[in-house]
């Protein structure tokens, strides 16, 4: 049975955490989608939400949805922005989307204290600093 199921395997998208601004007083973060791909994306849906242990004490953020009619090839989309405070959870972005009629859905965790400036690149296609997820 499982044999029969197509191999709809997640390749050329992204997730990215990007540093849009800072100032004196604070930095300013965005949550990026990046189709890596030469061809369109299509009725992509987007789950976010932060869990994990902050205080000794267990935590959990509201769940939101996003819904992109489009995202075209070699091009982004804005999710949603993010507080650094959430940055000490896992933050979970699930990702579903159409490629003509076949259906590819995938899981992205940014762990505890990923998001770092250690771990910065300059993100492809926004051409910003950041921490991405393939």
């Amino acid at each position: 049975m499982i044999k029969d199921l197509p191999d709809n395997t997640v390749q050329d998208i992204a997730i990215a955490v990007a540093l849009e601004r800072e100032n004196a007083e604070s930095k300013i973060w965005y949550v990026y989608l990046i189709n890596l791909k030469s061809e369109p994306i299509e009725n992509v849906l987007i789950t976010s939400k932060g869990y994990g242990e902050k205080n000794g004490e267990q935590v959990k953020t509201s769940v939101l949805r996003h819904m992109i009619p489009v995202v075209d090839g070699k091009n982004y989309k804005l999710i949603e922005p993010i507080d650094e405070e959430t940055f000490g959870l896992n933050n979970e972005y699930w990702l579903s989307y159409y490629i003509g009629t076949n259906i590819y859905d995938k899981k992205f965790i940014f762990l505890p204290e990923s998001i770092v400036e250690m771990n910065f690149i300059k993100l492809p296609v926004l051409n910003k600093p950041g921490v991405m997820i393939l």
